[in-house]
């Protein structure tokens, strides 16, 4: 790593800050946020990507600063690239502009770029640093990082539940919820932040949810609802088939095309899948949705989807949240029928605080590790 100079986490954090405006607007493109720095240290440039905006945030910061680019620090939260995908290399464009340095958090995970933007920084006489907050940068983008190298989503699976581990009280119908407003909020930041939500169609019959983002924040794309219903028992009259807008996927094993013409008539997308040990497939149900373009999937599943997708092992990350209560017995996170064949450990683990209650954040599997399809 080369010098670090006054100044460079500063910048870099502000960098971070303007790709964060990219959450939800991105997919399945990286958040990229790009800052150039003058050579009286004084901001010149910056800018960060949008999917629909086309132009990275690295070509944003050179337009803003105009003129003033020959001599500047460019600060960056992921390496620029250097191929042609919808636009030219953003390497070859800060060499042409004369920038002289460029500190940056984190290599690209893309197996096109994957250290080639650097290299061609360096070969062209430009400093190149690398490293600072690059545990910030690795989280705000991992579920690029994933779908970059597997083309399948980061799946995470998401639950409440009290201190003995149950998901809802014994013979209380309806929706209640377990944790408090400042946790709720929470959980619809991380719909915010994934293309797809999930469910089984026990979560789907016993609470008729809507699965909504309901941050009130932009999106590129409507957040898609998934249901897994194998034998097609999702009501016509529920909440997600009458508000259904091309934006609601029931993946199902059933024989009864009937009931499905019908649920398509509403607008639902229907996607056959094969059953495996009387389930349906969850791996084939990932890698479908890895083919639209799905880059991040938060599963907010009863006991049963929460085991079987733990048991399928396409689980990268778990959020766990905590009421400061005990239930003395109800629905326990996972279904009592099944058995793990062995413990689910977490790594790298992060604690939330959410008034009274609290989070676990952690991961099965490094999304930036997992092998290349």
């Amino acid at each position: 790593m080369n010098a670090i100079f006054q100044g460079d986490e500063k910048f870099l954090r502000h960098a971070l800050n303007l790709a964060n405006h990219g959450i939800g607007l991105v997919s399945p493109n990286p958040c990229v946020g790009a800052v150039l720095i003058g050579t009286d240290g004084e901001i010149v440039g910056e800018g960060f990507h949008t999917h629909a905006g086309v132009k990275h945030a690295e070509i944003l910061a050179l337009e803003h600063a105009g003129e003033r680019t020959k001599g500047a620090t460019l600060y960056i939260n992921l390496e620029p690239c250097s191929h042609h995908g919808r636009t030219g290399p953003c390497a070859d464009a800060l060499i042409k502009a004369g920038v002289s340095r460029v500190v940056a958090c984190i290599q690209d995970p893309n197996p096109a770029v994957a250290g080639a933007g650097f290299r061609r920084l360096r070969d062209a006489g430009i400093d190149v640093n690398v490293g600072i907050l690059a545990a910030e940068a690795r989280h705000l983008n991992e579920a690029f990082a994933k779908y970059i190298r597997t083309s399948q989503p980061l799946v995470t699976l998401k639950s409440a539940m009290s201190l003995d581990g149950m998901i809802a009280r014994a013979g209380i119908p309806g929706q209640h919820y377990v944790t408090g407003e400042a946790a709720r909020a929470h959980v619809q930041e991380l719909r915010h932040q994934s293309d797809a939500i999930l469910i089984g169609i026990g979560t789907a019959l016993a609470d008729d949810p809507l699965l909504t983002d309901r941050t009130g924040l932009p999106r590129r794309r409507p957040l898609l609802r998934v249901v897994l219903d194998s034998h097609l028992r999702l009501k016509a009259d529920s909440r997600l088939a009458k508000t259904a807008q091309n934006d609601l996927v029931v993946f199902y094993s059933s024989d009864d095309e009937h009931q499905a013409d019908k649920l398509r008539s509403q607008g639902i997308c229907l996607e056959k899948i094969s059953e495996s040990e009387g389930l349906l497939d969850i791996d084939a149900v990932i890698g479908k949705l890895g083919s639209f373009q799905i880059t991040s999937l938060v599963v907010e599943g009863g006991s049963r989807v929460n085991a079987a997708l733990l048991a399928s092992g396409v689980v990268d990350k778990m959020f766990l949240y905590f009421t400061a209560k005990i239930f003395g017995g109800g629905v326990p996170f996972i279904a009592n029928e099944f058995k793990l064949d062995a413990p689910v450990a977490l790594n790298s683990v992060r604690f939330h605080q959410f008034g009274d209650d609290f989070a676990v954040e952690g991961y099965l599997r490094d999304p930036y590790a997992v092998a290349r399809t």
